[in-house]
């Protein structure tokens, strides 16, 4: 029989550069739920894996709330087509966010291109006007 790997909160803060602060937040939110002896928290893989997808979802734009409901939804179900369906759902939402994002910004530096050169304009204007 092999001893699972079993990891402090300090090696984890380390392993993904984050505060011990930050792992005990997640534990306030339910989405991490080490194992206790005394006062000390014991971390096995789950828990690894659980805090590299609450990582990435964070940077992928998901909210804490979206992110226990995928780990809810997998703790629940022995399929995983409702956590499937979730995630694409989710997914599709950041993607029209992030494509209404991009147009905002595409419309806004056509917006600064026109200023740039109305101003680029007038100041040759204003220089010409200088050297005659």
């Amino acid at each position: 029989m092999t001893q699972e790997q079993q990891y402090s909160i300090g090696e984890l803060s380390r392993l993904f550069d984050i505060t011990a602060r930050s792992i005990r937040f997640y534990e306030e939110q339910e989405l991490l739920v080490p194992e206790r002896q005394g006062q000390s928290r014991i971390y096995h893989l789950k828990d690894k894996v659980r805090l590299k997808l609450i990582l990435r979802g964070k940077r992928l734009g998901f909210s804490l709330a979206e992110i226990k409901t995928l780990f809810d939804l997998y703790d629940t179900n022995l399929n995983s087509a409702p956590q499937l369906k979730t995630m694409l759902a989710i997914t599709e939402q950041k993607r029209a966010v992030l494509n209404q994002q991009l147009n905002d910004i595409q419309m806004l530096m056509i917006e600064l291109d026109d200023v740039e050169a109305r101003c680029k304009d007038e100041l040759t204007e204003l220089q010409r006007g200088n050297n005659l």
